[in-house]
Order: C-alpha cells, then structure tokens, then sequence
C-alpha cells in the first residue's frame, strides 16, 4: 500500500496550525508554487482534451498492472471525510471533511496540491464545474463559496439560514442549487442560483426557493440532491426514507417513493443521468428510473448500512460503501465492522468482491471516470484511491442469465 501526504512520509507540512505555511483567508496552501504545476495539466487546463486525459490514465493504469491492487492511501485530513469527488477528466479528485478545509489531490500519484482556506465549519458537500475552473463547497459554518480551482482564491460566498448539507451545479453549468438542513426552527431549504460565469455580477439572492415538506407534523432532513432530466427536475433524498422530485420552475413536489425503511443517507446518477442508485441506513441500495421513482428496478441488499454508492461508468457493477454506526466505531474491531466496500453486479445483485482497507465506517465512493478505479472516503480521516487490477476487465462476465431474468430485462 502506497501512502501520499504533502509528498514525505511523515506530517503533512500545510498541516493546520503550522502558522509558516497558514495562508490568508480564500486562498490555496499550495505544496508546490503554481508554476511549477503547470506541466502537470490540471483539469482546467485539459479542458476539451478530458477523454484523452481519461484513457492516458487507463493506459498507464493496465501497463502498472502486475499482481494485486496496490491503493494509495491519501493523508491529509485530520478528522472524518465526508464527501469525495473526481473532476470530469478524472486527473483531480477534490475531497470534503469535518476539519473545515477541502482539499484538491493528483489522483494518478495522490500528490496533495493544496487546500481551500475560508470556512469555519465542517464542509459537506463540494461539486467541479464541466472545464474544473469553479468549485463550490457548502459548509455547517452556514455558507457557501464558489472558488478558483487552480489558484485556490475565493471569489464569492453565500449565505444561508442553516448549514448546508449538499451543493450540486446544473448541466452547462448555468445554475446551481444548495440544500439546507433544519435549523432553529427552519425547515430544509433547496434553493436555486443562477450562475452568470463572472463572481463580480454573481447574484447573491436565489431565484427559486423550495420548501422541504413535513412529515409527521416536523420538518425532515434533505441528504441530497441532484438535477435530472436535462435540468428540468431536482431529485432529492429525504432523512424519513424519501425520494422526491420537484420541477425547477414551480417548485412543485411531482413524485415521493418511501420504499426505503430507513433514511437514504445518499444517492448517485448514472454517467447518462437515467437511473438513480440510493444508499440507505437499512442496509440496502435501490436502483430506479429516473423518469418514474414507482419503478425500482433493482434491490441490492447487504449486512450493513449504506453510506454512499456510486455507478460504473463501462461495466454493469456498482460500489457500496458503508459500516456501522460511527458511535460504535471504538466498541468493534475492523474485521467484525464491516467497513469494506462492496462491488456488485448491477443487472444481477451478485456480490462480486469486497475492497477492505478503511477501519472506520465509509462515508463517500465515487467512480473514476474511466471506470478502471474507484476514490473512498472513511470515519477514520483518510482517503483510499484504488485502481483495478486486470481481473476487474472479465469480473462477473461468467455470470449467465436464466430464462426468469431474461424475461423480466425483456419486461
């Protein structure tokens, strides 16, 4: 197993607290100046070149390719991660956690590039613009800011009534939404921005505000959200076990499904944004269709609860991440806490493998965009980034469908 910090194996050097390397407000703690980056090509500057970043990356992966998979184990966090992210060419991966500072890495070697300085709280949420130029993160300090990617300055924040749980850009990048959670009184908010590309002419104040609805005479927790259907509805997922859709326009609730038994902690769309994968505290997954919640496709079940999932982008697997219950943590050794991340057939919902590492409950997956490795984040502060060994091409491929399922896929 690989470790990457600041680039020495002992403490990361822009650690917080070291007042030589703390920077003014807004700004990145970089590990190396900008220039000296700059051969590297940074997803912003990558630009339309994305898919040939995509399969470079693939190409060095399969060439590295000897044995078992070897991940790299990012330290840089000194509490839990809460979300982690890849950029759209896949060379960036932006992490969240509960010690207020997001942070943006190399995924090919896990070199920390440096650190956005600015909030107080712990940061939830964070979403890369298309051409990785902007980067919003949303915090319990109340806030959001919106960021250069590549000179970590901060060009504009808002501010909520209540700390912010997820932040989410549209398609083209026009538009943006934040979640809030209850607060003092407050009900869960989703709010909609317009985005006009200069920080300088940016409006502060949403254009669409959407009141999240009661549920046994209280108000709920939104965990996520996202934009489907070429920007037209917001999907959410609710604390009750809810998954809603509400059109961007009126604000209108169309569709609530409550199969999960518990509250979905978290949910990821397909790279095509036509099917929904949800991950639950009742230790399942479900996967849906995006353009009727009514059709659960798939139920995927495990013997845990579910933190976070996402989709493969070229094979029909998805991963889940999860473990016990963050409280309990102490009280049960790794092996018996179930902090592995399951790699399932998405047709199937046969269990292909399991990925241990983490000894804490995982908190966030995601998919790299080439689909040949997978980012996961942990309760225990670190992030693993694993790249697939030359089993993961024919993994699951012997799997035969019997005339049953032949006919319900047909169906």
């Amino acid at each position: 197993e690989r470790e990457s910090d600041s680039g020495g194996g002992g403490p990361a050097t822009c650690a917080r607290g070291s007042g030589r390397d703390q920077a003014a407000r807004g700004s990145v703690r970089e590990e190396t100046s900008v220039k000296s980056l700059e051969p590297r090509r940074t997803g912003a500057e990558v630009g339309v070149k994305g898919p040939v970043a995509a399969r470079d990356w693939r190409s060095a992966q399969r060439r590295r390719r000897q044995g078992a998979m070897k991940p790299i184990l990012l330290k840089g966090h000194t509490r839990s991660i809460t979300y982690v992210k890849y950029n759209r060419e896949g060379d960036l991966i932006f992490t969240c956690a509960k010690d207020n500072h997001p942070t943006v890495w190399y995924s090919e070697d896990g070199e920390r590039i440096g650190t956005y300085e600015g909030h107080t709280g712990a940061v939830y949420s964070c979403d890369v613009t298309w051409d990785s130029q902007f980067l919003l993160t949303g915090s319990t300090d109340q806030s959001v800011k919106l960021w250069n990617v590549q000179t970590g300055e901060e060009l504009h924040h808002w501010d909520h009534a209540g700390p912010v749980r997820t932040v989410a850009w549209a398609e083209g990048d026009k538009e943006f939404l934040t979640v809030t959670d209850p607060y003092a009184g407050k009900p869960a908010v989703i709010r909609i921005y317009e985005f006009t590309g200069d920080p300088t002419t940016q409006p502060t104040e949403p254009r669409m505000e959407i009141v999240s609805e009661k549920e046994m005479g209280a108000r709920t927790k939104v965990t996520h959200a996202a934009w489907i259907r070429l920007n037209g509805v917001i999907v959410v997922s609710t604390e009750s076990g809810a998954l809603r859709t509400y059109d961007v326009e009126t604000g209108e609730m169309l569709q609530e499904v409550r199969d999960h038994k518990n509250t979905v902690r978290s949910f990821s769309l397909n790279r095509e944004k036509t099917v929904i994968l949800t991950a639950s505290a009742d230790s399942t997954a479900r996967l849906y269709d995006v353009r009727d919640l009514t059709k659960c496709m798939k139920e995927y079940t495990t013997d845990r609860p579910i933190n976070s999932c996402a989709i493969s982008p070229i094979k029909p697997h998805v991963i889940l991440g999860g473990g016990q219950d963050a409280a309990d943590v102490t009280t049960t050794a790794a092996s018996s806490g179930k902090m592995d991340v399951r790699i399932m057939h998405s047709i199937f919902s046969v269990e292909l493998g399991r990925v241990k590492g983490h000894f804490g409950p995982v908190n966030s997956v995601d998919f790299h965009p080439s689909g040949y490795g997978f980012a996961s984040g942990g309760e225990d502060g670190y992030i693993r980034l694993h790249k697939f060994d030359s089993d993961y091409d024919t993994l699951g491929d012997a799997l035969e469908p019997d005339d049953r399922k032949i006919a319900d896929l047909r169906a």
